[in-house]
């Protein structure tokens, strides 16, 4: 089970670019009340120190908070045995990086990744990794009236728990398209709700900048 299956691409369809390829998420987490779990902490924390190597565009822990409302220091020091650590890639090259060194650390630690399914193929292949499992999104059921609009919904399915606003959201498209904000600050503005850091700045920015161009 993972929170970061559900991020839809309704503007890269509709506008014809092309965000998602570049949205390479993974979560690291010991198996709780099992073997790996105690003494895990430091574990956890050595990953998140790899990932900060290696240009994330986000990182973080449900406890200790994201990247863009935290630091790294801060975020290590609320890291321990119960911890999910997280974080965002915008290239291949920093998530095949990020994953051999992870690979080579041999911590011990399960680690989730999270792309379109052959991008999620091509890291598996440049970084000598075996597919252990793999999982899809079934979409969105349910009363569909009461989701934002498919615009919106591109930006509060990067927090896989939820916790961004689209009233959030639908206030940053208009100052940006209005001239009183930057795509960047923007985005970042809106991946500070997602306390996991599993939302994409560079991504955001990218769907901000397509927004604005449109009427």
């Amino acid at each position: 089970m993972t929170h970061m299956l559900h991020r839809t691409s309704n503007i890269d369809q509709k506008y014809g670019v092309n965000t998602l390829d570049n949205d390479l998420c993974f979560l690291a987490m010991s198996a709780k009340r099992y073997t790996n779990q105690a003494g895990s902490g430091p574990k956890m924390q050595k990953i998140l120190q790899i990932a900060a190597k290696h240009n994330p565009t986000n990182f973080g822990d449900m406890i200790g908070g994201n990247s863009l409302s935290s630091n790294l220091e801060e975020i290590l020091k609320k890291v321990n045995e119960t911890s999910i650590v997280h974080g965002i890639f915008a290239t291949m090259e920093d998530a095949v990086a990020f994953v051999k060194e992870v690979k080579e650390a041999d911590l011990g630690i399960s680690v989730v990744l999270s792309a379109p399914t052959e991008r999620a193929w091509e890291l598996v292949e440049k970084t000598g990794t075996m597919l252990h499992t793999q999982e899809f999104s079934g979409g969105i059921w349910g009363k569909l009236e009461y989701l934002p609009s498919p615009e919106v919904n591109d930006f509060c399915t990067m927090c896989g728990h939820g916790m961004i606003s689209r009233y959030l959201v639908e206030d940053m498209i208009k100052r940006v398209k209005a001239g009183k904000t930057s795509a960047l600050n923007a985005s970042k503005e809106i991946g500070k709700q997602c306390c996991c850091g599993i939302y994409n700045v560079n991504r955001g920015k990218i769907l901000l900048e397509t927004l604005a161009k449109t009427k």
